[in-house]
């Protein structure tokens, strides 16, 4: 497959079967580009048509539990190609085609790229190449998306933007969090840094969606830690009987009250 030879066999197995990278030529028959989809009528008809699939009762959930798979998608080849094998793939809004495939139990879609080549950082402008992938990502193909399922949906941008963010989180500190080679290491640690203190400009955000949701873990009553969220992505409102995500903040332990013992 064009694109695998600038990657070792472990890693390109790693983007194509957990992180879900394909070829564009074998895309999902419904696949679309990102400007197709930044269309409302478009974007409302795929959520109206996506909906009883997943279980939704309406646009807003779909919206919601969308972003959190294109999150996923679209921030896990990327940046786990810059920083465990030092490679920039094109996530362009022109490179990029957006996948919903869903089988009624589980996502089934893809990362298609029209072209899977990529750039070696190894004595390039590291810097500069990995502001212009950010931009391209979040910028350049995440923002309008989400931009477009508010205003079909009314789903709050906040929760679109925390769906992708906590996504970003569990990449860099737990996929990527036993990479052997120490450079990649390095990397990783380098970059996930550069992510949390970009400026707003590179998400096409007023703020940097990465260090806005990022807060404190929370001892939990297991004697585990949790890093909670803000907003509820709403998946309880698809499943029956209803299920959360660990980090819901409807599970968040409440707090007690200092001296009272009374919750607060």
């Amino acid at each position: 497959m064009s694109g695998a030879r600038d990657f070792t066999p472990q890693t390109w197995a790693f983007l194509t079967d957990t992180l879900a990278l394909v070829s564009a030529q074998h895309s999902d028959v419904r696949a679309a580009r990102v400007a197709e989809l930044c269309e409302p009528a478009c974007c409302a008809r795929m959520l109206d048509q996506l909906s009883p699939t997943i279980g939704s009762p309406g646009r807003r959930v779909t919206a919601s539990l969308l972003s959190k798979r294109l999150g996923f998608l679209l921030t896990g080849a990327g940046l786990y190609a810059l920083s465990a094998c030092n490679r920039v793939l094109d996530v362009s809004s022109d490179n990029c085609l957006i996948e919903w495939a869903h089988d009624g139990g589980r996502w089934t879609s893809s990362l298609p790229l029209v072209t899977l080549e990529s750039i070696s950082l190894d004595g390039a402008d590291r810097e500069g190449l990995r502001t212009r992938l950010v931009t391209q990502l979040f910028a350049g193909v995440m923002q309008p998306l989400w931009q477009t399922f508010h205003e079909v949906s009314g789903v709050p941008l906040s929760m679109l933007w925390e769906n992708a963010a906590v996504r970003v989180y569990s990449l860099y500190e737990r996929r990527m969090a036993k990479l052997d080679d120490p450079q990649a290491r390095a990397r990783r640690d380098e970059d996930f840094k550069f992510l949390l203190t970009a400026p707003p400009s590179l998400f096409g955000a007023p703020w940097n969606p990465l260090a806005r949701f990022y807060y404190p873990e929370t001892p939990t009553e297991d004697g585990r830690t949790q890093r909670f969220r803000r907003t509820c992505c709403l998946y309880f409102k698809a499943t029956c009987p209803a299920e959360y995500c660990q980090s819901c903040p409807l599970l968040k332990p409440r707090r007690r009250q200092s001296g009272t013992g009374s919750l607060i």
